[in-house]
């Protein structure tokens, strides 16, 4: 139980850590060419503690276990990640924040079909303060929302719900580091056959008419520097891969609706490490949805901890 919560505390610094950090680079990197490098750095990190996890479980990957990791790497990273930055590009990143941010309410309902998991009533209250918190931070009303773009961030957000819970399916069995590195395998080497298509004339001319130039002709290797580096090799190591397998291995744990919430305390803490870092202002909006979102994963997990003590005595 501890631990469960240890492992969500290191994926909520991790996750609320991304975009204040990416500030620091922002435009020097083009974003499918860092989702490619955070993917496969973080796949280098978490090898040898895979390989050493299989080997404390005495367990071998075969074919079927591959398949299904490259099904999750397609799902979670090369298709989750590129449709959430065009989402981004259409509607801005406040709105496609708060959509992606709301996956927990995916995962609840997704975890109770395909793992049994129950929904309580305190989950319901819990989900309904959070999105509260959520969307009061954004403000989404204050932006001309465009459908192209918020269709894009459900599937996005759909698409990574759908990430978590099967994920969870195999984390009984191979535990948390294998189920990430190897879905971090196969979707780098998806992400980078979809960058080598991006370089042929005919599906770059079809991005930019869309207006998606980013995604045209993306780069390989362009743009690293020295000054650059230890950022890169922050929301790679450290996002990406601790981030990442932390949140696998707090399901080892908890219940999938539960190391969901991490999403819902990033607009919640951002904001604070955003102002400590950058110097950004805290405004009213934000401190109301920090205090619902708070409120909110108390009900969610204050009872789970109450249960857990009165299951042992």
């Amino acid at each position: 139980m501890k631990k469960g919560y240890f492992y969500i505390a290191v994926a909520v610094v991790m996750f609320t850590s991304f975009e204040v950090v990416l500030k620091f680079i922002a435009g020097q990197i083009n974003p499918v060419q860092l989702t490619l490098c955070r993917f496969a750095i973080g796949f280098v990190f978490l090898l040898p503690v895979a390989l050493h996890n299989l080997k404390k479980r005495e367990k071998q990957l075969n074919g079927k276990s591959m398949a299904y990791f490259a099904l999750l790497g397609l799902i979670g990273i090369a298709l989750c990640m590129p449709i959430l930055q065009m989402a981004v590009s259409y509607t801005g990143s406040s709105v496609s924040a708060v959509m992606f941010s709301c996956n927990p309410v995916f995962v609840t309902f997704l975890a109770y079909f395909l793992l049994k998991e129950p929904i309580k009533p305190r989950h319901i209250l819990a989900l309904t303060l959070e999105i509260l918190g959520t969307v009061v931070i954004i403000s989404p009303w204050n932006v001309r929302l465009n459908m192209t773009g918020v269709l894009l961030a459900l599937l996005s957000t759909l698409l990574f719900s759908i990430y978590g819970v099967m994920g969870k399916q195999k984390v009984a069995e191979y535990g948390g580091a294998v189920v990430t590195c190897f879905s971090f395998l196969f979707g780098s080497l998806i992400v980078l056959l979809f960058i080598l298509l991006s370089h042929v004339p005919v599906v770059a001319q079809m991005f930019q008419s869309a207006g998606l130039d980013s995604f045209a002709n993306i780069p390989v290797f362009a743009g690293y520097t020295l000054h650059n580096l230890p950022y890169v090799l922050f929301v790679s190591v450290g996002v990406a891969g601790i981030g990442f397998c932390a949140y696998f291995l707090a399901m080892e744990y908890q219940p999938a609706s539960v190391v969901s919430l991490v999403y819902f305390f990033k607009p919640a803490l951002s904001p604070l490490l955003a102002w400590m870092v950058h110097g950004e202002e805290i405004t009213q909006n934000m401190f109301i949805g920090v205090v619902l979102i708070v409120v909110g994963s108390l009900f969610s997990i204050i009872p789970g901890i109450i249960e857990a003590k009165q299951a042992k005595t």
